[in-house]
């Protein structure tokens, strides 16, 4: 006679306390570091307050970009209003670079890896034509006004959340994939992300005309958003290394601990639901923000 085996109950397992821990622990350290650096060096009327906002700012912005795979500088240029854009661009473009290798890391499996996988439908045309456009951007970040900047990233960012709010869904673009239109794509990036920490932007845009999947598109955001910002970072220092001394390290060590727990969490929600719903708060913050960069520019200049 067969035996009758009998499975024992499934228990479930505990969720991890691991992730909670890490961000109190960095939240922590970035309370600490505020009370023990020299903030009045970076900015200086840069009060708790500034610090609480800037704070929340960067959490949103590193919550944003893990959900979605970019858009942390476009929500983190609302740190313009707290800092001038020499010293919040290259440290937008930092926090951006540790924002999307965290992420990366955690999504390993959806990124390229073969030479197929870059070459050339992937990522790699839009990163060469990036490098290519990446000094421009610098020299505009360096000799442009601040005002002059805030004006151009309002304009921006408020034309790309108009679009990703009312594009029609069936609009798509066909035989633009290839790797001219993506090395193309990728210069105007790399001088856009020079000057406002934002190189995703056309590439975004890119993607989403032609209606790839959502781990295909990170596959290419992704990848370029983080050369691009390490390229803009080094290219400015070889050029600028004034840009890089005490202040930028202060902001940036207060700044980090704020990022990278956002980017955690954005990364749990990507993984449990739609993007749909969030994508809509994520574009009407961006119109919000566009418009006040908008506006802030313009009377700057005025």
């Amino acid at each position: 006679m067969a035996s009758t085996q009998v499975t024992a109950p499934a228990v479930p397992s505990k969720p991890s306390s691991t992730g909670p821990i890490v961000a109190i622990a960095l939240i922590a350290l970035a309370i600490v570091l505020y009370f023990t650096l020299d903030t009045k060096t970076a900015a200086p009327d840069f009060t708790v307050y500034h610090f609480a906002a800037l704070g929340f700012i960067l959490y949103f912005a590193g919550l944003a970009s893990g959900m979605t795979g970019f858009a942390f500088s476009a929500i983190g240029a609302i740190a313009l209003f707290l800092l001038p854009p020499i010293v919040a661009v290259p440290m937008l473009q930092a926090c951006s670079f540790f924002n999307q290798m965290l992420s990366i890391g955690k999504l390993r499996k959806d990124m390229p890896k073969a030479l197929h996988d870059w070459f050339p439908y992937g990522p790699g045309p839009a990163i060469l034509g990036g490098l290519a456009g990446v000094e421009a951007g610098v020299w505009i970040l360096n000799h442009l006004p601040g005002a002059g900047i805030m004006l151009i990233l309002g304009i921006l960012i408020t034309l790309y959340s108009l679009y990703s709010t009312f594009k029609p869904k069936d609009l798509i673009v066909q035989g633009f994939g290839g790797w001219p239109t993506g090395v193309v794509v990728g210069a105007l990036g790399g001088a856009i992300g020079g000057f406002t920490a934002f190189p995703g932007l056309p590439v975004v845009l890119w993607v989403s005309l032609r209606d790839l999947a959502k781990a295909k598109a990170r596959a290419i955001v992704q990848p370029f958003i983080v050369t691009l910002q390490l390229a803009a970072l080094i290219t400015n220092a070889i050029h600028h290394p004034q840009n890089f001394g005490k202040p930028f390290w202060i902001m940036l060590a207060l700044t980090v601990p704020a990022v990278l727990p956002g980017t955690l969490t954005g990364l749990w929600i990507y993984h449990r639901i739609s993007e749909v719903n969030f994508k809509r708060v994520v574009f009407i913050l961006l119109l919000v923000t566009g418009v006040g960069l908008l506006l802030k520019g313009w009377g700057g200049l005025h």
